[in-house]
């Protein structure tokens, strides 16, 4: 294991190196400029098409709200809190901030994605509404181009199974086990049960469950956060000053504290922020593309909503909490980090308990929401049939993931890994794509 984890780490660094760095953030920033700012300029105007669209009647699948709870379902996960606090363990408070950036920029990346996803997208055999990378980078950028939506589609089939399915019930199984001594493998039982009655309900079974659990966990969420936060507020801003000096001046090792790097803090801060937003990924236009809308450039507004709540709201949170508990530096990584934190400011272990559930629901929704992303990507390259068994197959691999709890950084590595092979070709097609990007959005 101690082989496996080497060579996964030094993949992890190759596929997270210089080069990614320049082209995820850099297509951000390219998008960013050319929008004119529109992600902060139309923040307020997203929320209120957010709002408008709870009962829309247009043609797709499922209402442009649910399609929103759909892909935060999908992103609002262990990132958020294992992910926040591994970003800080290995690369230091400076981490938040270049997460932060990942997500500024990001809003014009998502944005983009879910315009181009409602744009090009298809009904298939079956009557559903089917977009995403692999669509508009075929129908979008032509024939000469199939092979990169092959590509695509391919790496998404393959690494739902890593990033959305055995990464999240690793966590759920290990913050069970931790929590309330639950055993691993019930964990698993209890885990592929609730999934698989969602996951064989199709789009609007995902969609409802997505809108009823999202909302409520995430404000229950935010509420402990701010109440601790509220607590410690002295530390608030010394936190906060931590964050952006450490981002461009790197951090000393101290204790169990695993010091880090600018280089580090970048490349960690990058990657958590990917792993937890998904901007630039490629995925959450799946869902955005099953969306009752005929105006892409409304679809594509409510869809950097999700990078902006995920990211610099939910992630935020788990973050100063964890610094201003003061426990950051205690040697513990992952959940666990995160359940010290909210143990410490809650002052009881009623704190492990609101992350051990959080994580839990949280994980659960994440599981149901890459579902439909893998079966989409599975979709496209062999057609409808290899729906039923790639239901069946993710259903089983979510027990595996909870039997695997002990190897939950080894998983977490090769999910990094994964994120960017699905990356690339999705960046490479919003940067071809981006007059039509730019031509939609002043046209409506």
């Amino acid at each position: 294991m101690e082989y496996l984890n080497q060579l996964l780490s030094t993949a992890s660094s190759w596929a997270w190196g210089p080069a990614m760095l320049i082209l995820l953030l850099g297509t951000g920033v390219y998008l960013t400029i050319r929008l004119r700012f529109l992600p902060l300029r139309n923040l307020f105007y997203a929320f209120s098409l957010l709002w408008k669209g709870r009962r829309s009647q247009e043609e797709g699948d499922i209402s442009p709200f649910s399609a929103l709870m759909t892909a935060m379902a999908a992103t609002v996960g262990t990132g958020n809190i294992a992910g926040v606090a591994a970003a800080l363990f290995i690369g230091g408070p400076g981490a938040i901030f270049w997460m932060w950036i990942t997500a500024l920029v990001g809003m014009a990346t998502k944005y983009s994605e879910a315009l181009l996803a409602v744009e090009y997208r298809e009904v298939d055999e079956d009557g559903r509404h089917v977009g995403g990378p692999m669509y508009y980078i075929r129908n979008g950028m032509g024939e000469k181009w199939k092979p990169l939506a092959f590509a695509f589609a391919l790496f998404g089939t393959i690494a739902a199974f890593g990033i959305g399915n055995m990464v999240q019930a690793n966590a759920v199984a290990g913050a069970m086990e931790s929590a309330f001594g639950v055993d691993n493998q019930i964990t698993g039982i209890v885990l592929m049960s609730l999934v698989g009655l969602v996951l064989f309900g199709g789009i609007k079974r995902i969609a409802h469950t997505a809108t009823a659990l999202v909302p409520v966990m995430a404000i229950i969420y935010i509420a402990f956060s701010l109440y601790i936060l509220g607590v410690n507020i002295e530390e608030v801003p010394s936190a906060l000053s931590t964050i952006v000096s450490s981002a461009f001046t790197g951090s000393a090792a101290a204790g169990g504290f695993a010091g880090a790097s600018i280089i580090l803090a970048i490349q960690f801060g990058v990657a958590r922020g990917i792993f937890s937003n998904e901007a630039g990924l490629g995925t959450a236009p799946i869902a955005h593309a099953a969306a009752k809308t005929s105006n892409a450039v409304h679809q594509g507004h409510i869809a950097m909503l999700g990078t902006f709540i995920d990211t610099i709201i939910l992630c935020t949170m788990t973050a100063l909490v964890i610094m201003v508990t003061g426990v950051w530096q205690s040697g513990e990584t992952g959940s666990p980090l995160t359940a010290l934190a909210f143990a410490t400011g809650l002052d009881s272990d009623f704190g492990a308990v609101v992350v051990a559930l959080g994580l839990a629901v949280f994980a659960f929704t994440t599981l149901i929401g890459w579902s439909y992303y893998g079966e989409r990507c599975a979709e496209y390259l062999a057609g409808t049939s290899v729906i039923t068994p790639y239901r069946v197959l993710w259903v089983l691999a979510v027990f595996a993931g909870a039997a695997l709890s002990n190897y939950f950084n080894t998983v977490l590595i090769l999910a990094d890994v994964l994120n960017a092979l699905m990356a690339i070709p999705n960046l490479i097609a919003l940067l071809v794509l981006s007059p039509i990007i730019i031509k939609l959005s002043q046209n409506r």
